[in-house]
C-alpha cells in the first residue's frame, strides 16, 4: 500500500462488509448508523460473554483506530499533521488534499463512518444487553467510559454529533445531533455514572465479563476510576475558555482526591493492546506503506531543546542532503512526488499497543488548572515539572529530568528544508512569528499566557503521538506555536492563519439525514468547512 487515495476504495469495501455484518442489511439513516435492528443475540448471553467481549474490544481499539487504513484517514492525514507531529511525504491527489486545506471527501468521511460503525454501534448493543443486569453494571459503566473516550474525539474534530439521540428516530426518519454544549454536558453526566458505579463496587471483584473485556487494566476498578477522572479533567479543560464556570466545577470534581484520583504514575497509563502491528509502524516503514515522516515542528522543538526524547520518537534521516541528521517535513507544502522527502526522518517503532492517555497529561492539566485557580490543583510549577519528569521516565530517561527542567536558555531551532522545490519557501528562520521562543525552565514573574504556552508546549511533547488531543489543544490555546501551511487550496474557506479548525460532515449525512445535518450546521454557527471554529475554539484566547 503506497497511497491513501488507493486505500480509500479498499476501505469502502471493508466498511461495507462490516456495515452489513453489524446492521443486517438496513438502508435508511436511522436503520444504519443509529440503530440496532438485530437486537441482543443469544451469543451475548453465553457464559463466557464472547460476543460482548468482542464488541468491547472492537470499540476500545477504535478510540484511536488500530487498523492502519482507518488510522491513516482519520488521524494521520488529519490531526497528526495539523498538530505538527507528522507529515506526509506523498503528493496525494495531486497535492490538493487535507494537508493543503482541500479536504478529501473519501478521507474525512472515515472519521464519522468508522466511529459510528466500530464504536457507537457495538457499545449501544452491549449497553442494551447489560443495563438492567446488576451483576454486569460494571460492564455498563465501562461501555460508557469507552463511549466518552471515543466520541469526544469525533466531536472535537467535527462539532455537533449524534450522541444522546443515537437510536432515537426523529419525525422525518433521521437522527438528531447534539450541539457541543449539550454533548459535553452528556459526557460529564456519563462520567458521573461511570465513577459512581465503579466507586460503589471498589473493593469487590470485578465481573468476569469486565475482566475479559478491559484491554487496559483487566477490570481494575481503581485504575478505571483514575481514567474516568483524568478524562473528565481533559474535557473540563477543553471548555475552560468558553464556559469557565462549568470547567471549574468539573475540573475540581476530577481533582478531588476523595473521588478516586488521577493518572499520576506511568503504571497508570491507559494503553490498549492491539491485535497486530501499530498503524504508525506500517505508515512509516519503507518496507511497508512509507507514507509518514517526522513533522517539521517536532524537529524544531526537539532539536532546539536537545530533548532526550528525540531518538525515542524519530530516526536520523537517510537522504544524502541531511544524512545522519533529524529532518522533518513541513506539512502543507509543494510536493512533486514521494521521492523528494521519502528519506527524511522515519518514526521509531511503536509497541503493539495504542496510547490513549498517559500520566504526564494529568500533571500538565493540573498545571493549567492551577493557573486558572481551580481548587485541588496544587502548584503550577510543581505540576509542570512533574509532568516533564513523568514523560521522561516513560521513555527510561528519568535521570535526564533535573537538567532538562532547569534549562533556561535553549529554544526551538530554526527549520531549514534543503530539498524545497523553491529554495527557502519552507524555511522558518529566527525572528519569524511562527518560531517559538519559549524556553523550558519555569518562570514565575511572567504573564499567565506565557506560562500557558510553556505548559502546553511540554504537554505537546509528552503526549506524542496523540494527534487528536494535541490538535485540540492547539486550537483551544494557540499553543504550541506551529508552522502554517505554505500551500492553501481551500479557495478562501480555510485561512492560512490560524489554520484549519475542523473537518466537514460526510456526504452520506447530507444524503440520508439531511434535515438533521442542516440543523447541525446551524449549530456550528458557520459553513460546513474547515474554517469554522468549534464551540470551545475562541478567537480571543488571552488568559
Amino acid at each position: 500500500m503506497t497511497t491513501a487515495i488507493n486505500y480509500t476504495g479498499r476501505l469502502q469495501i471493508v466498511l461495507m462488509a462490516l456495515w452489513m455484518g453489524l446492521m443486517a442489511g438496513c438502508t435508511s439513516e436511522f436503520e444504519s448508523l443509529n440503530t440496532n435492528p438485530t437486537g441482543v443475540t443469544d451469543e451475548m448471553a453465553n457464559s463466557d460473554y464472547a460476543l460482548l467481549v468482542s464488541f468491547l474490544a472492537q470499540a476500545q481499539r477504535d478510540i484511536i483506530p488500530g487498523d492502519v487504513g482507518e488510522y491513516q484517514l482519520t488521524n494521520n492525514l488529519a490531526s497528526d499533521a495539523y498538530a505538527g507531529y507528522l507529515a506526509a511525504q506523498n503528493n496525494f491527489v495531486g497535492n490538493s488534499n487535507n494537508l493543503t486545506y482541500n479536504p478529501v471527501q473519501g478521507w474525512y468521511q472515515a472519521i464519522w463512518n468508522d466511529r459510528y460503525i466500530k464504536a457507537m454501534n457495538p457499545l449501544y448493543r452491549v449497553s442494551e444487553f447489560v443495563k438492567d443486569n446488576t451483576e454486569l453494571s460494571d460492564v455498563y459503566a465501562f461501555a460508557k467510559l469507552i463511549k466518552v473516550a471515543a466520541m469526544h474525539r469525533t466531536s472535537d474534530k467535527v462539532g455537533p454529533i449524534i450522541y444522546s439521540q443515537y437510536n432515537v428516530q426523529n419525525s422525518v426518519g433521521g437522527v438528531d445531533y447534539d450541539d457541543q454544549p449539550a454533548v459535553y454536558a452528556q459526557y460529564f453526566a456519563d462520567l458521573d455514572t461511570v465513577t459512581s458505579i465503579f466507586s460503589e463496587k471498589e473493593g469487590q471483584p470485578s465481573s468476569t465479563a469486565l475482566q475479559k473485556s478491559d484491554l487496559g487494566f483487566g477490570g481494575n476498578y481503581q485504575q478505571l476510576i483514575r481514567v474516568a477522572n483524568t478524562l473528565r479533567l481533559r474535557l473540563a479543560m477543553r471548555v475552560s475558555m468558553v464556559d469557565p464556570a462549568l470547567a471549574k466545577l468539573q475540573g475540581e470534581k476530577a481533582m478531588d482526591p476523595s473521588n478516586g484520583g488521577l493518572l499520576s504514575e506511568n503504571a497508570d497509563n491507559w494503553l490498549v493492546a492491539l491485535t497486530g502491528n501499530h498503524p504508525l509502524n506500517i505508515l512509516s516503514a519503507p518496507t511497508e506503506w512509507s507514507d509518514t515522516r517526522m513533522g517539521a515542528p517536532m524537529q524544531s522543538f526537539l532539536l532546539g531543546y536537545e530533548d532526550p526524547r528525540l531518538p525515542k520518537y524519530f530516526l536520523p534521516a537517510k537522504d544524502a542532503a541531511v544524512r545522519g541528521k533529524y529532518q522533518g517535513i513541513r506539512s502543507g507544502i509543494n510536493i512533486d512526488g514521494k521521492g523528494r522527502y521519502n528519506e527524511y526522518s522515519e518514526l521509531v517503532t511503536q509497541p503493539s499497543e495504542m496510547q490513549l492517555m498517559v500520566a504526564a497529561e494529568s500533571w500538565f492539566l493540573k498545571a493549567e488548572a492551577a493557573l486558572r485557580g481551580w481548587v485541588g490543583a496544587g502548584d503550577a510549577k510543581t505540576n509542570y515539572e512533574t509532568g516533564i519528569t513523568k514523560s521522561l521516565e516513560q521513555y527510561g530517561l528519568g535521570a535526564e529530568a533535573p537538567a532538562y527542567i532547569n534549562d533556561a536558555t535553549r529554544r526551538p531551532a530554526e527549520y531549514t528544508d534543503p530539498k524545497a522545490i523553491t529554495a527557502g519557501e519552507n524555511d522558518v528562520k529566527s525572528g519569524s512569528p511562527y518560531l517559538s521562543t519559549v524556553t523550558i525552565k519555569w518562570e514565575e514573574g511572567i504573564s499567565n499566557d506565557r506560562k500557558l504556552e510553556r505548559i502546553i508546549t511540554q504537554k505537546w511533547l509528552a503526549i506524542y503521538p496523540d494527534g487528536d488531543e494535541a490538535w485540540a489543544d492547539y486550537r483551544r490555546t494557540g499553543y504550541p506555536i506551529l508552522f502554517p501551511v505554505v500551500v492553501n487550496y481551500s479557495n478562501g474557506n480555510i485561512p492560512t492563519i490560524p489554520g484549519i479548525r475542523r473537518m466537514p460532515y460526510p456526504q452520506r449525512e447530507y444524503d440520508s439525514n439531511s434535515a438533521a445535518v442542516a440543523k447541525a450546521v446551524e449549530m456550528l454557527g458557520g459553513p460546513d468547512n474547515g474554517g469554522t471554529r468549534l464551540w470551545w475554539d475562541l478567537e480571543d484566547k488571552r488568559f
